[in-house]
């Protein structure tokens, strides 16, 4: 069997693309005239490319090559190409072969009769609700390639965010790692053979040296206990963030933090007014788009406030009186959000103030990173420090004793 692209008239004269499989090509222009289509083109089409064998990456996709595939369905569409054409290049140049698999399904859906936003609905763990309301919108619109084009920026924007937090978390990470990971080793392996060299010294030893030597015994004696009480503490956890509530009170907690919550918050905000100017800007209806950037804030905190807000908006309350009553959103955003009702101009406001919360958050990142690092220097510094002081002690009057 072979696979044909074909492209054909309908008996009311609408064209219609898709595909046919059939031994020869008088056999799929036979199958396609069934149902009284005039072909006008058809010609063979070569499958949808393997699971395996060429040559790309399979497994799972992350946010940088989704932000990409947007990125390039936006060019492509803003040069004119059709949506078909520009999803069969996409699925050409990508260098994830999931991705390509998955355009070129889409390819198929849309030139069999789907719209884009739909085809790509069907793959819901890669392209959320969020991003196919929005390419949805887009298509109602006649705006799809500008709305393509904000949507892949913002995609961009939460990658850059995300590759910055992990840069200013490395060194932090690394060192306190190392850290606890040479501590550990002092107290399970060296510790215990030094017990008995402390023991043959004779004499009392000092409170620092008893201390460790205890700290050590109960860790080589309950070294399993403990480990499994850490896996299963972690497990426990894991399994209660994914209730609402304890994804809730993870969030608020969170939001609390000292030095950190401020920063979550600004982040999420930014995140909140981002997405909701994405979706205004495409037309997406103001209660869905409300609804929506709820649900893609990250944030359960925000997601609750969110539904709080489209309820009092679909009775009648302004939007920026809505989020001011919430108490969770910034005067900055509620004042913005006013001036955009006034206005008109709702997106714009919005994205306003995300680059303003976005440029606070940056340089938030900056001084935290500056004062955690050399905090966690310090205070591993003293930890290792008093495990050594502790060790030698007992040697040094040992050889006091001997003079």
């Amino acid at each position: 069997m072979t696979t044909y692209a074909y492209v054909a008239l309908e008996p009311s004269g609408k064209k219609k693309t898709g595909f046919v499989d059939a031994p020869t090509r008088d056999q799929a222009i036979e199958i396609v005239s069934r149902d009284g289509r005039y072909v006008v083109e058809i010609k063979e089409q070569e499958r949808r490319r393997k699971m395996e064998g060429d040559g790309r990456r399979r497994g799972k996709v992350g946010p940088s090559e989704i932000a990409l595939f947007t990125r390039r369905l936006a060019d492509l569409s803003s040069a004119g190409l059709p949506l078909d054409r520009a999803l069969q290049v996409v699925a050409e140049q990508s260098e994830s072969g999931t991705l390509a698999d998955v355009a070129n399904q889409a390819l198929e859906d849309v030139r069999g009769g789907l719209p884009v936003s739909d085809a790509l609905a069907k793959h819901e763990r890669m392209f959320p609700g969020v991003y196919t309301q929005t390419l949805r919108a887009g298509e109602a619109s006649g705006q799809f390639a500008s709305v393509a084009e904000r949507l892949a920026d913002f995609l961009e924007n939460q990658v850059a965010r995300r590759s910055q937090i992990v840069s200013a978390m490395v060194y932090p990470i690394v060192l306190t790692v190392t850290s606890f990971g040479v501590v550990l080793f002092l107290m399970t392996f060296v510790m215990p053979r030094l017990e008995g060299v402390f023991h043959d010294l004779g004499g009392t030893l000092p409170p620092s040296t008893q201390m460790l030597m205890g700290f050590s015994r109960f860790l080589t004696q309950n070294g399993l206990v403990l480990l499994g009480l850490a896996v299963a503490g972690v497990i426990g956890f894991r399994a209660w963030v994914k209730t609402d509530g304890g994804a809730l009170a993870r969030d608020n907690a969170l939001m609390k933090t000292p030095l950190v919550g401020p920063i979550v918050t600004k982040a999420t905000v930014s995140r909140f007014a981002r997405i909701l100017s994405t979706l205004v800007y495409g037309g997406v209806p103001i209660l869905e788009a409300i609804r929506l950037a709820g649900m893609a804030s990250g944030n359960r905190v925000f997601l609750v406030k969110a539904e709080t807000v489209e309820q009092e908006v679909r009775e009648g309350r302004a939007i920026a009186e809505a989020m001011r009553d919430t108490g969770a959103f910034p005067p900055v955003l509620t004042h913005m959000v006013a001036i955009g009702e006034q206005t008109g101009d709702l997106p714009k406001m919005l994205t306003r103030v995300s680059d303003s919360l976005d440029f606070e958050v940056d340089n938030s990142l900056r001084r935290l990173t500056a004062l955690v690092e050399p905090a966690i220097v310090l205070l591993l510094g003293t930890i290792v420090g008093f495990v050594v002081i502790s060790v030698l002690l007992p040697i040094l009057s040992a050889q006091e004793l001997v003079k």
